[in-house]
């Protein structure tokens, strides 16, 4: 079990419609969660800690969801 951090920017008007999906995927999974005010440039900032085995198949699927933002992620720890 790791715990990772991703780090989602993605736009603002298409934050619910994405965040709802990326919710579905890691329900249950969540430790903790960020939402950063968005940009002048209309960019929102997600921070979230998720508990996750398989952490590439993870980011495949987040990846698929959110196509016009950009995630980052960090291994914070591995049990």
């Amino acid at each position: 079990m790791k715990i990772v951090e991703l780090d989602i920017k993605l736009p603002y008007e298409k934050r619910g419609k994405i965040l709802s999906k990326i919710l579905n995927e890691v329900r249950g999974k969540i430790k903790d969660i960020h939402f950063l005010p968005p940009t002048s440039k209309g960019i929102s900032e997600i921070r979230m800690e998720v508990a996750e085995e398989n952490v590439q198949k993870l980011l495949e699927d987040i990846k698929k969801i959110v196509r016009d933002g950009k995630i980052s992620f960090k291994v914070l720890s591995e049990a």
